[in-house]
């Protein structure tokens, strides 16, 4: 009997697992919070489940088939859908695997704790700023008096990203719709097009086009602001993910 695996995704990461553990022998599940995730896994032999879940939800979708564990895919700055994941692991006693993803060693760029805090420093600096933080955090940096001026968004090609940028204010000539990776080459294209001063960025590792981002930034002359994690996890990476779900020796 094949044994079951819940993936709770919407990254890269999770994309990966979607595509080499069925073919491991594993039911593979998906959860993820967007339809746009949704389209990331489609035609891979997994059933997909979207919607945001909160823990009870988490809690029913769990107990839904006889999964053998979950394994938290998502992204690792969405700490509080990761704490309802943990807790609804919890409640039923299922084995619960968290994938990180890798920092990397690179300390470029002035850090800061959150998107908050980054847009106080923005206060002070002068020159165009270009956000790759995604939609979530867009609200933070609208307290700059002329964001609408010199503010450039960088999110994914989603209709519900574009949607609450333009609530927010930004206007549709500072929003660039994209869906990455990203090379160097191109990141520094747009950051020579819009003259960008200061580039605004998460400490997402190399999934996340972190390199390639602090290298344009270097070769541009931008200031490469960087979001920090917002708290130090346990887990394994994709690869340790991969070898304990081998199925070979299960």
């Amino acid at each position: 009997m094949r044994q079951a695996l819940l993936v709770f995704g919407g990254t890269s990461e999770s994309t990966q697992l979607a595509q080499q553990l069925p073919q491991r022998g594993y039911d593979v599940t998906v959860s993820v919070a967007t339809e746009y995730g949704a389209l990331m896994l489609d035609g891979l032999d997994v059933e997909v489940q979207t919607g945001r879940l909160d823990v009870g939800g988490m809690t029913a979708l769990m107990r839904s088939r006889p999964f053998t564990a979950v394994i938290d895919a998502t992204h690792p700055y969405a700490t509080e859908v990761t704490e309802h994941i943990q807790a609804a692991a919890r409640k039923i006693n299922l084995p619960y695997h968290r994938l990180l993803r890798p920092e990397g060693t690179d300390s470029e760029g002035m850090t800061v704790p959150t998107p908050q805090a980054a847009a106080e420093v923005l206060k002070s600096r002068t020159g165009n700023i270009m956000l790759t933080t995604g939609s979530k955090d867009l609200a933070a940096f609208t307290v700059l008096p002329d964001y609408t001026e010199r503010v450039w968004v960088r999110i994914l090609a989603s209709e519900a990203s574009l949607r609450q940028a333009l609530a927010l204010g930004y206007p549709p000539k500072h929003i660039i719709a994209m869906h990455g990776p990203f090379s160097k080459e191109l990141n520094v294209a747009l950051l020579r097009q819009f003259d960008i001063k200061t580039l605004v960025t998460k400490r997402s590792g190399k999934a996340g086009g972190f390199q390639e981002k602090a290298e344009a930034a270097r070769e541009t002359g931008a200031v490469l602001l960087v979001i920090d994690r917002p708290m130090q996890e346990q887990g394994q990476t994709i690869e340790e993910i991969l070898e304990r779900f081998r199925g070979d020796t299960e």
